[in-house]
C-alpha cells in the first residue's frame, strides 16, 4: 500500500532591523502588502475578501486572523492554501516568518500553473527566499 503524503509547509524566518510595530504596518495594509509582495485590495479585517494581483491573474483570498502586531493569516487563492505572516518583538529588532501551508499531495495537478504540487512548492519556497529578503531591504532603509 502506498500511503502519499501531503507536502510539509513553507516556513522561513529572518531577522529584521527594525521595531514590530514598523514591520507591522507593512505586513497589515494594502500599500504595504505591495511593496513587497504583490498589488492587492486587503484590509485587516477577519472575513474581509481581497485579491493578490499574481502573475496567473488575480487570486481570491480570505482573511483568517488579525492580531496585531503578532500575527495575520489569509486563504491565497483556490488550492487550500494558507498564508501567515507572525512578528516577534526581539527588543528593537523583529523576528518575521512565514508560513505557507495548506499543500496538497507531491503529484497533485495545481489548477492554475498546470504542474505537480511538488513543482509548486518547491518554486514558491524558493520565490518567498527572495520575497522575503526584499522584504528585509525595504524595511532596513
Amino acid at each position: 500500500m502506498i500511503v502519499e503524503k501531503t507536502l510539509q509547509d513553507i516556513k522561513q524566518t529572518i531577522l529584521i532591523e527594525a521595531p514590530i510595530q514598523k514591520v507591522w504596518e507593512k505586513v497589515s495594509t494594502a500599500e504595504g502588502i505591495a511593496s513587497w509582495f504583490m498589488p492587492n485590495d486587503f484590509q485587516p479585517e477577519v472575513g474581509h475578501e481581497f485579491h493578490l494581483q499574481s502573475p496567473f491573474g488575480p487570486s481570491p483570498c480570505k482573511v483568517t486572523e488579525v492580531d496585531p502586531p503578532n500575527r495575520l493569516s489569509f486563504t491565497w487563492d483556490t488550492e487550500g492554501w494558507v498564508v501567515s505572516f507572525i512578528l516577534k518583538e526581539l527588543g528593537d529588532k523583529t523576528e518575521f516568518t512565514l508560513i505557507h501551508g495548506g499543500w496538497k499531495q507531491a503529484d497533485d495537478i495545481i489548477g492554475k500553473a498546470g504542474e505537480k504540487a511538488s513543482v509548486i512548492h518547491d518554486r514558491m519556497s524558493g520565490g518567498w527566499t527572495g520575497i522575503l529578503q526584499k522584504f528585509k531591504t525595504i524595511m532596513e532603509n
